[in-house]
């Protein structure tokens, strides 16, 4: 079938180190425990660094490729394709291998030698995880690979688009024309904010994406760093998520619902309009709606690396299978746990029943 959810982003493979190095190698590089960010020049020999001297497991990665797998673990066979640059290399041949497996297909835009896949080293410790992210070929992504006729049917057929924040830091073009295209059709736009450093250095390219956005992701760091940019530092987070979903929109029809997680706290979830929301908020809910996360306990969570792009797919492919917001925020809410539970960003297989 042709696929009805389109992701777009950096693909990486995730060097994920042993947490019991973790510490040092933060205190080594100068990271903070709970960050994602680029690699400045100083971070660049962290990557043979643990392959030499830690424990590492090689995990697919990329956080919108991430999220597309979990929208295929609720979607049938086929919903789901993925868009990205890559390298000629053993890297991208690892990543399509997990997408094949997962059911997502790979329409990579595959850059010549030397160019190398992208790369993110995770580390790991105390429940928190750092990512410090080479693109390499992932940022030579250039938006005629939209143009060519597979990858333009993709386009037409899908009915969902998903965005990843870090995509912003060199794809602006790609993703307005991505955007621009499916909000003009009615179809469904969701961005990931994706990390801090998004709205906080890349707020131009954020803001000139985000009329044509439905669905804005994101956590309460992300949220705390827009409004800082944005000049309200002393926001509340009901605030942010309210004045996100107020924001300038080119489709006025459509509503936008902005969801902002809080870990193993709860998630809120603020629309511009609940009587008319696409993902059918209800008229007497409260806005923002609080959304409690189930408890975890402690001794089941294994690794925090990709919860967050769980969440968001879980939460997309169940919006795409037609369920509510309630429904599509608890079948978010498994998939994120679900990924604790496991090394790197994965989900349990067989599959678990989660709709």
């Amino acid at each position: 079938m042709a696929p009805i959810v389109v992701a777009l982003g950096n693909p990486l493979l995730d060097i994920q180190v042993d947490p019991k190095h973790g510490p040092a190698y933060l205190e080594k590089y100068e990271l903070k425990s709970n960050d994602a960010i680029l690699a400045e020049e100083k971070h660049l020999p962290i990557y043979d660094d643990v392959v030499k001297n830690a424990e590492v497991t090689y995990v697919a990665g990329g956080a919108a490729q991430n999220a597309a797998r979990a929208a295929a673990y609720v979607l049938p066979a086929g919903s789901v394709a993925y868009i990205g640059s890559v390298g000629d290399d053993d890297l991208k041949k690892t990543l399509q291998a997990a997408n094949d497996a997962e059911n997502v297909q790979s329409a990579y835009q595959v850059q010549p030698s030397p160019a190398k896949t992208g790369a993110c080293a995770v580390l790991i410790s105390n429940h928190d995880r750092s990512l410090v992210t080479t693109l390499r070929a992932a940022e030579q992504f250039t938006p005629d690979h939209l143009a060519k006729p597979e990858i333009a049917e993709l386009l037409n057929g899908a009915k969902y688009f998903y965005i990843e924040g870090y995509f912003l830091t060199h794809g602006i073009e790609s993703a307005l024309e991505v955007a621009k295209g499916a909000s003009a059709h009615g179809k469904t736009v969701v961005l990931n904010l994706s990390a801090p450093f998004i709205p906080q250095f890349f707020k131009m390219q954020l803001e000139s994406l985000l009329p044509h956005v439905d669905i804005l992701i994101g956590n309460e760091s992300e949220a705390a760093a827009y409004a800082t940019a944005a000049g309200h530092g002393d926001a509340s987070l009901e605030s942010v998520a309210s004045t996100l979903a107020a924001f300038t929109k080119s489709n006025a029809s459509r509503p936008r619902l902005v969801v902002i997680t809080q870990g193993a706290d709860s998630t809120l979830v603020a629309s511009s309009s609940p009587s008319a929301s696409p993902a059918n908020i209800k008229p007497t809910d409260s806005n923002p709606k609080v959304y409690p996360v189930p408890k975890l306990a402690s001794d089941k969570i294994v690794d925090t690396n990709g919860a967050g792009d769980m969440f968001a797919g879980g939460f997309l492919g169940a919006l795409a299978t037609g369920k509510d917001i309630d429904e599509a925020i608890e079948v978010g809410h498994k998939l994120g746990q679900m990924c604790c539970g496991q090394i790197g960003p994965k989900l349990s297989f067989p599959k678990q029943t989660v709709l």
